[in-house]
């Protein structure tokens, strides 16, 4: 009773819901896919048989580091440009279309918004390019929680850490093995396909995705009024 008493006490000081958002596909392209092949001269298919099956993984948990990575990231241990790697991850990252707008306009209607993401260290990559903590705390990574979607753990970890009812949490990744761990977890999962279905989506939840921008004083009457 104690705990769901604290917890009805948070949520009262706090606008909900609380908005999870997966970062690589579902606000950032990932180069991974067509840049990472490119970059290593081989095709997609190659590359997966070539490289080692948990380097990367250990990578995103913050097991290894990047020296680590350098010396794992191929089953044979083939040296690679690790400098020319994350140089072509830079240039890979942008914004997905339409995703900026309305993290900006969610970031104005006072929303409290988290990266819950399973990246490694890298992610200091995309903050330096894109500023994302302009919108959303960084706070859900996997290198430092330690933790990966969609295991179980990682959902309650990131519950614990909030302190509010699951339902109070929107959680919105492209991966549908994401979005059913997070609706497991009792958490209100979307699963991403593009910005201008998920602003529907929100907004169908009465989640205000619009940016007033023509209040003026003359307005304050009716702003309070609201």
């Amino acid at each position: 009773m104690a705990a769901r008493a604290s917890v009805s006490k948070v949520q009262s000081h706090r606008k909900l819901p609380i908005l999870l958002f997966d970062v690589m596909d579902t606000l950032v392209r990932d180069p991974f896919y067509q840049d990472i092949p490119a970059f290593f001269r081989m095709p997609m298919k190659e590359l997966l048989e070539t490289k080692h099956p948990t380097a990367w993984v250990e990578f995103e948990k913050g097991l290894i580091n990047e020296t680590e990575l350098t010396k794992k990231f191929f089953k044979d241990g083939r040296h690679f440009d690790l400098e020319g790697l994350k140089d072509c991850m830079r240039k890979g990252y942008y914004y997905i279309d339409g995703i900026e707008p309305l993290l900006h306009n969610l970031k104005q209607n006072s929303y409290e918004m988290h990266a819950f993401t399973n990246y490694p260290t890298w992610y200091l990559m995309i903050e330096e390019k894109l500023r994302l903590s302009d919108y959303l705390s960084w706070t859900f990574c996997s290198c430092t929680i330690g933790k990966r979607k969609p295991e179980a753990d990682s959902y309650q970890e990131v519950l614990h850490h909030l302190g509010v009812e699951p339902s109070s949490c929107v959680f919105i990744d492209d991966r549908i093995a994401n979005v059913e761990a997070a609706r497991n977890a009792g958490m209100v999962g979307i699963h991403f396909k593009n910005a201008v279905s998920l602003r529907e989506r929100l907004s169908s939840m009465g989640i205000n995705t619009s940016c007033e921008t023509n209040r003026t004083t003359g307005d304050d009457e009716s702003i309070g009024s609201h």
